[in-house]
């Protein structure tokens, strides 16, 4: 089995973002030029999210309300109030919730997705960066 790494930088806006790699991580796929495996997708921050999603706008606009829902924006949160000047402690919380990996496997050089899959990055955060991703590929 071989094992290839290949680094992702996606440039966010935070407030819950929804921005398709899809493409992008079909093209680094084939780049390793593996035919079968596992990949395992991963992104390197706390703040932010990897999830398979049906992306239309209705499922982003509800994504986007659902977190709202589930955990508010809030200054009373520990993280905020115990570093001076943070206002992302519900950002945290949603990261620890929907996790950073995800792991899809392929077979004849492609992702074996559904017909609506897409893989897309979930930023939580409030406020903009880039984030990094590690495809860490494992096949033959």
């Amino acid at each position: 089995m071989a094992v290839k790494s290949v680094s992702l930088r996606v440039s966010m806006q935070g407030h819950c973002q929804v921005e398709n790699i899809t493409e992008r991580v079909r093209a680094a796929l084939k780049d390793t030029q593996l035919r079968a495996g596992i990949l395992t997708i991963f992104i390197k921050h706390t703040t932010a999210s990897v999830l398979i999603i049906e992306d239309e706008p209705g499922i982003r606009a509800d994504t986007k309300a659902i977190w709202e829902r589930l955990i508010p924006a809030d200054p009373t949160w520990q993280h905020n109030e115990r570093n001076a000047g943070e206002d992302n402690g519900h950002s945290h919380l949603r990261g620890q919730l929907q996790g950073q990996s995800l792991t899809v496997p392929f077979n004849d050089g492609a992702m074996v997705l559904g017909t609506w899959q897409q893989v897309v990055v979930l930023d939580f955060d409030t406020r903009a960066r880039t984030r990094e991703l590690v495809l860490q590929v494992i096949g033959e």
